[in-house]
């Protein structure tokens, strides 16, 4: 009996024991993925949704760990006070079996954590948001669909596949416009837009309360942030196996590669989900809002402060220290700018002079940059404070770089368009934006017959993007070739090599059109020359509510939710300018649009016809897509074009070739005629 009663307490022991530890340890996130992934691929879509919620919990519980656990051990063990080496090892062995222990009674052994880097990009990018959308659309969940994929398209908005499937969700019913939320968002950035919309509606007192909003979170988020960054460190372009170091100078080496973290917390901070560039100004942009939002609302003790703050970002800055002016002028006294500013800044200095000493102890280089770039300046007449003017200035700092040797200019239009007959229908102001236009009788109709027939015979379904039938509608098919293809064809007698050359001169009629019309005073050269045609696909063309090639800008990654275009990869950066030259307009719908930054709003439309070619410049100014071909066949010459030679497009420079050694080997021929084969 008591035996029995020692084997029932030993099972109950194991079981508590059991019981505890799973309630003290969290599944990995990595493990979860995986199995969400394989649920996936066999098509158990409820699983997929029980392992991938559960991953982004736990993804988000450790990174919350680690944050708490290490606020907090950095409060218990302080390194503020010591007077002896021994002091300050007792202290950072303190500190370390803090954090040990902390982390485990939270979510378990540490090393059960440590996730390959590939996952956590999957999950920097939003991967798994994808897999759930899926998911939850074949069990019919269609508002938790709709979120998971606004989600992820917010860290993935050039992804043409979650466009679409976006725009299918808002067709859906049962699916309202508060389904579409970002369960990832960051709490300052979200108080700050919303901040800012209702700040261009006039509600200044509402306004200032988001902006204060976001400043508290900002900072909050700045404190997280750092912690996150005392971790272990790459200790980037040293190799610690290969010599020995002393305890000081791999102490040194290490606390260095937090700083420098820690430092890029600004940027992190004022950088959206998916982007690698920083909002401009974005911190100090806060205290612009609020100066002038305050000034509306007649309190001016506020509006005073906030200017004082911005002028600490921008000392000497010439519209806000007008406004300081105006505002102590108007309360009879000065004021001080608020502290939570004067503490970040000076925290901000102190590690820029840090960093300067731990990079040449470690041989590096160290630039210290400017973070708070102003966004101009504002009209100050008759000494009315300034605001902002409704937009936020997101130049992403790459914008500011200019290391390619693109020639800088002043957008201009309306310069001499070369050729007879040619002529301009539509101009800036008649298409509702700038930089674009539109021509008629570039070609004539035999040459669009000509490059049609040609079209036919060269093109290949999916050319230009990896072989992808329909890469921007499964209701359409692509086919395109490029200029040097069809010179291959022409040389090897599979076309007529005058319809090859035709495609060739034709292209370059338009790149003297482009470059004279819009008075670039510099040499516009050939980024990329492609023949397309889009097919309507019988059969799939009833309630369609797609566009043939979604809204997008050529040089950036357009973010409508935001208003922004990112000049960063994948985008093709270095175009400068674009036309479409268009070959007929016998099918139903396909009209070329421009559309606003927010990829909705169209301000113009433009059919296509033979001869009809739009020319616009190719960045954040001119969003821009294709209405569904709905009926029949269309098709274009589509050229971009670049001001930088180092981006020419090597398929034209070899078909230049082509060309030379055609006319080289003509004129050898007219010159070496037997007069008796002449007669």
């Amino acid at each position: 009996m008591d035996v029995n009663l020692l084997q029932i307490g030993g099972v109950l022991t194991i079981f508590l024991q059991t019981l505890l530890l799973s309630s003290a340890t969290l599944e990995p996130y990595d493990l979860l993925y995986h199995n969400g992934i394989e649920a996936f691929s066999r098509g158990d879509y409820i699983d997929v949704v029980r392992y991938i919620e559960k991953a982004l919990r736990s993804f988000t519980e450790v990174r919350e760990t680690k944050i708490r656990c290490r606020l907090k051990c950095k409060d218990q063990h302080s390194l503020d006070r010591f007077t002896m080496d021994l002091q300050l090892f007792d202290v950072v062995l303190r500190r370390a079996a803090c954090l040990n222990d902390c982390i485990e009674r939270k979510i378990g052994p540490q090393s059960m954590h440590k996730v390959n880097e590939e996952v956590t990009q999957d999950f920097n990018r939003r991967v798994p948001y994808n897999y759930l959308q899926l998911a939850y659309r074949k069990l019919k969940q269609l508002d938790k669909a709709a979120a998971a994929a606004h989600t992820y398209f917010q860290a993935n908005p050039e992804h043409v596949e979650m466009i679409q499937d976006l725009e299918q969700y808002k067709a859906l019913e049962g699916v309202e416009e508060k389904h579409f939320i970002d369960r990832e968002a960051r709490p300052h950035q979200r108080a700050f837009s919303a901040g800012v919309k209702l700040y261009d509606k006039g509600e200044y007192g509402r306004a200032a309360t988001l902006f204060e909003q976001a400043l508290a979170e900002y900072y909050q988020a700045d404190v997280k942030c750092r912690a996150l960054c005392e971790g272990p460190q790459h200790f980037e372009e040293q190799d610690h196996a290969l010599y020995r170091y002393s305890l000081y100078e791999l102490i040194s080496d290490h606390y260095t590669q937090i700083l420098h973290c820690q430092h890029e917390c600004v940027r992190d901070l004022a950088t959206r989900p998916g982007r690698l560039s920083p909002m401009e100004n974005y911190l100090p942009l806060h205290y612009d809002y609020l100066q002038f939002a305050y000034f509306q609302v007649n309190k001016l003790e506020e509006a005073l402060a906030c200017a004082l703050t911005y002028l600490l970002f921008h000392n000497g800055e010439e519209f806000m220290t007008e406004n300081m002016e105006y505002y102590a002028d108007m309360l009879g006294h000065g004021g001080k700018p608020r502290q939570e500013a004067v503490q970040y800044l000076e925290r901000h200095k102190q590690e820029s002079e840090l960093l300067l000493i731990g990079t040449a102890t470690m041989g590096l280089a160290y630039t210290e940059g400017n973070y708070w770039n102003s966004p101009g300046g504002r009209d100050n007449t008759d000494r009315i404070p300034s605001g902002t003017d409704g937009e936020v200035e997101y130049v992403p700092i790459s914008e500011k770089r200019n290391t390619s040797m693109t020639v800088l200019h002043e957008p201009r239009e309306g310069g001499p368009l070369l050729y007879d007959g040619v002529r301009l229908v539509l101009n800036s102001d008649d298409l509702n934006g700038t930089q674009r236009a539109v021509f008629d009788d570039v070609i004539s109709q035999d040459q669009c017959l000509e490059l049609k027939h040609l079209a036919h015979t060269t093109t290949i379904a999916g050319d230009g993007y990896r072989g992808k039938m329909s890469p921007h509608t499964p209701n359409e098919k692509f086919e395109g070739t490029t200029v040097l293809k069809t010179l291959q064809y022409g040389y090897e007698g599979r076309v007529p090599l005058t319809s090859a050359r035709l495609f060739y001169d034709i292209s370059e009629k338009a790149r003297q059109i482009i470059e004279s019309y819009f008075i670039l005073n510099s040499t516009l050269y050939f980024s990329y020359t492609h023949l397309v045609c889009r097919t309507a696909i019988p059969g799939q063309q009833e309630l369609r509510n797609d566009l043939s090639h979604p809204i997008h800008a050529d040089n950036c990654l357009l973010d409508p939710e935001a208003s922004e275009c990112w000049k960063e990869p994948p985008a093709y950066t270095y175009r400068d300018y674009s036309a479409l030259l268009y070959l007929n307009g016998d099918f139903d719908g396909g009209e070329f649009i421009f559309t606003e930054m927010d990829a909705k709003t169209v301000t113009a439309s433009v059919k296509p016809s033979c001869g009809r070619m739009v020319g616009f410049s190719s960045g954040g100014e001119n969003p821009h897509g294709v209405r569904a071909v709905t009926r029949g066949q269309r098709c274009a010459l589509a050229i971009w074009f670049t001001l930088d030679p180092l981006y020419r497009e090597l398929e034209r420079l070899q078909a230049d070739e082509v060309i030379q050694a055609l006319e080289n080997q003509l004129h050898w021929a007219q010159d070496h005629i037997n007069p008796k084969d002449e007669l």
